[in-house]
């Protein structure tokens, strides 16, 4: 995958719209201050592919897609892969409850040839080609095939997002092995073997279903086929009968309905009319509505004097001026006090810093000057031992005699090694050589630590310079804010008056607040009292109309109580004239409902003689029960014919849970994907190896034992180091080494076709010294200069910045982030 062009509006630090092209930056660096948004490009680049970002912690996260305020994000990202050229867009929007979601994601395959600076011109969605995904749900597997890589290899080779590049690194074994996993699709093994576990499973369950139905079969015979038939005639016997006695049975249960309903309805009536009574406190509403309509003018006029009040206030406390512009320069004095004294403070730190800075200069000096000397005399005590050696051969030969050991001039055996004179030359050139060596040596450390000591003031010096500047900045801005500004007691009588009026206010408001809630407590109670008079009517006219089959008499509708106590006397007369005649009504349905269950005491007895339970519907249930004889003697004649079948559908499944057990268990045994990942490793730590050999200029080799990554250092006699024992450095050349190794290896180790066109680094760069900065710059450009794939890194590190032809400067003001293109 290569990007092309990456258009942004309203995603995150990036409000207005803002282009990056890429179409001719093979090798580039984004640039900027720290926070100006140089991350947040290649978040771009991620979320228009894949949806998500490595530092949102997935896709709840979204709502960090928008800009501060606003309401939509738009991406749209034209990349290069196997040489198809796509566009992705995504669209992110708030909606009026505040929830963030994905109104539009897409992916389309552009014409061959498309010139991308015609999408200025205003074109269409449709006019960009054949949409491969048109819903944010088709965009995961689309941008798999167009890609060739799923997310999480996308981040680890492609884009190695801020914090995660030492990741791999650092990962305990098992981890590793999980992401090699990962990377190169190996887990298809592993389904492969669980869906050869699942199948046999299934196979074998079928087996067990068929087994249990064979067993079931074998107790069909002619014995139980003909009493199946014999059922069956008598279940349609039993139907014929039931057939005659039901309409008799629906007659007598008509008849004993209809007497009981009447019954019924005669005590229904006798309930309402008994029912009819005045309702308690009646007569105690008019005079409790009166007292609560005085109430509530009392409090209204209460109120309205209040309110007079805190108006006036308010007008008092307007006219004394804005308070938070007081408050705000009230502490613009404070601060340039403040602000005072750190300036002078900083100035003496400066000066210090600026002595102590000159003094380790010229201590470097001469650290310098005496590691001159002491090689000078090393080099005088070398001379000096030659011109020794030359005067006093023996005596230098002697030196190298091994007491047992051949004479390198007669070659006979060595009994004894003579002792070298007290007063020979040799020696005391000897001693002076290793004194000499030792002087030069502490010369040379001593001129080390005093460069780390000047280069350490240095750094120290410039960042007082700094900081004494932004102060001074600051004071002139405080200046220039108090110029014409009152005095700090005056502004300070001016708050004071503030508050007393606000505190007036404030009672004043109190006052108004508990006004209007005596006023609404008034009302409520005026609201209550003729709510229950008028519910104290509509109770009379509902009770009223419940008896209007009756014939009640007319109501006067001055007094309530009078109303209710005239209907309750009449609804009395009523009842008493009803409950003369309900005996013979009672009797009626008695009879009735006897000849109802002499019908249905010979129906239960047909049942019964069936070797059935008696039920609700005699007619439906006999017709179940010949259905249900019929239905057994169908199913004990299938059950026959079933049996071939199952033998044969047997035999099926037990050839396939035998071939798909057998496949699991190889694939367990083999330990397959746990040898591909061996290799794959063994691979990857070569690859690694070779560029961590060339950035550490042959100091290091990496190596791996049991899943452990380890260096090892050719400038320790080859010392073996665990990976976390290195430096901030140490460790991004070997994170580094194992990224670039990655990316090279994983399209020739993956399962996958990944298309890897284009790396992108965005960490660490800042914790190299100057020889390690140039040997990744030159490894990097060397990358770049082989034209197979795009190379970007994102840094604020001036000096490898210089040394990347194409750079994209990122910027931030107040409204927005912006990217310029400088370099070529």
């Amino acid at each position: 995958m290569r990007p092309m062009r990456l258009d942004m509006a309203g995603f995150t630090v990036f409000r207005e719209e803002t282009t990056v092209d890429f179409t001719d930056a093979d090798f580039f660096a984004l640039v900027g201050p720290t926070g100006s948004g140089k991350s947040t490009v290649l978040d771009a680049i991620c979320f228009a592919l894949y949806g998500t970002v490595p530092r949102w912690g997935g896709t709840r996260g979204l709502a960090n897609a928008l800009a501060p305020s606003a309401n939509e994000a738009r991406v749209r990202l034209v990349f290069e892969s196997a040489g198809d050229r796509y566009v992705a867009t995504r669209v992110v929007r708030r909606d009026g409850r505040g929830t963030v979601k994905t109104a539009n994601a897409g992916l389309q395959l552009m014409p061959a040839g498309f010139d991308v600076t015609k999408l200025d011109t205003g074109l269409s969605p449709e006019d960009l080609g054949e949409v491969v995904a048109g819903t944010p749900a088709e965009m995961e597997q689309a941008v798999l095939d167009a890609v060739g890589l799923p997310y999480e290899q996308f981040t680890s080779c492609v884009v190695l997002p801020q914090g995660q590049f030492a990741d791999f690194l650092h990962a305990k074994p098992a981890t590793r092995q999980q992401i090699l996993v990962n990377l190169l699709g190996l887990g298809i093994y592993e389904e492969v073997q669980k869906k050869a576990t699942e199948r046999a499973g299934q196979a074998e369950a079928k087996l067990e279903t068929v087994d249990k139905l064979l067993g079931g079969l074998a107790d069909v015979d002619d014995e139980t086929l003909a009493g199946a038939r014999q059922r069956v005639d008598r279940m349609g016997e039993l139907a014929e009968a039931v057939a005659v006695a039901v309409p008799e049975l629906d007659r007598a249960r008509a008849t004993a309905r209809e007497q009981a309903a009447a019954l019924a309805e005669r005590d229904a009536e006798l309930a309402v009319l008994a029912g009819v009574r005045p309702p308690d406190g009646i007569a105690e509403l008019a005079r409790a509505v009166a007292a609560a309509r005085v109430a509530a003018d009392e409090a209204a006029t209460a109120v309205g004097l209040a309110e007079e009040r805190e108006e006036k206030l308010r007008g008092e406390l307007a006219a004394a001026g804005d308070e938070s512009a007081l408050r705000l320069l009230l502490k613009a004095h404070a601060d340039r006090e403040k602000l005072t004294g750190q300036v002078a403070t900083v100035r003496a730190a400066v000066a210090a810093a600026q002595t102590e800075h000159d003094a380790a200069v010229g201590a470097l000096a001469e650290a310098r000057a005496a590691a001159e000397r002491a090689e000078a005399e090393l080099d005088a005590a070398f001379r000096a031992h030659e011109e020794a050696k030359a005067t006093d051969q023996a005596v230098a030969l002697r030196a190298h005699l091994v007491e047992g050991g051949p004479c390198p001039v007669c070659e006979q055996a060595v009994p004894r090694v003579p002792a070298v004179p007290a007063g020979s030359a040799v020696a005391r050139a000897i001693a002076a050589g290793k004194a000499a060596r030792a002087a030069s040596e502490a010369a040379k450390r001593s001129v080390q630590e005093r460069d780390a000591a000047a280069r350490e003031l240095d750094r120290v010096l410039l960042r007082a310079r700094a900081e004494h500047d932004q102060l001074r900045t600051r004071l002139t801005e405080l200046d220039d804010q108090l110029a014409d500004a009152a005095a700090p007691a005056a502004l300070r009588e001016a708050l004071d008056e503030h508050a007393r009026l606000r505190r007036a206010l404030e009672e004043a408001a109190g006052a108004v607040r508990g006004g209007r809630d005596a006023a609404r407590r008034a009302r409520g109670a005026l609201d209550g009292a003729e709510e229950r008079l008028r519910r104290a009517w509509r109770d009379f006219d509902t009770t009223r109309d419940g008896l209007a089959r009756f014939g009640p008499p007319a109501a006067e509708r001055d007094d309530v109580a009078a109303a209710w106590t005239a209907l309750a006397g009449w609804a009395g007369e009523q009842a008493e004239r009803r409950r003369a005649d309900r005996d013979g009504l009672a009797a009626s349905v008695g009879a009735a409902e006897a000849a109802a269950a002499e019908v249905e005491e010979r129906i239960g007895e047909l049942f019964t003689a069936a070797g059935l339970a008696v039920a609700d519907d005699p007619r439906r249930d006999a017709a179940v029960a010949v259905e249900r004889a019929e239905a057994e003697l169908r199913r004990l004649t299938e059950r026959r014919e079933q049996a071939a079948e199952l033998h044969e559908q047997r035999a099926g499944h037990e050839r396939e849970a035998r071939v798909a057990r057998a496949l699991a268990g190889h694939l367990r045994a083999n330990n397959f994907e746990r040898w591909l990942l061996a290799e794959a490793l063994d691979l990857l730590v070569d690859g690694a190896s070779r560029i961590l050999r060339e950035l550490s200029n042959g100091q290091y080799d990496l190596v791996h034992d049991k899943g452990e990554f380890f260096v090892v250092d050719h400038h320790d006699a080859g010392l073996r180091r665990g990976v976390r024992t290195l430096s901030g450095g140490e460790t991004f050349q070997a994170s580094l080494a194992l990224a670039l190794a990655l990316s090279e290896q994983l399209a020739g180790m993956s399962t996958s076709a990944a298309s890897l066109e284009s790396i992108v680094l965005d960490e660490g760069f800042g914790t190299l010294d100057a020889a390690t900065l140039d040997t990744v710059a030159a490894t990097l450009e060397n990358l770049a200069a082989r034209g197979d794939r795009m190379v970007g890194v994102v840094t604020h590190v001036p000096a490898l910045a210089e040394r990347i032809p194409v750079r994209f400067e990122v910027r931030k003001d107040a409204r927005t982030a912006r990217v310029e293109r400088t370099g070529l």
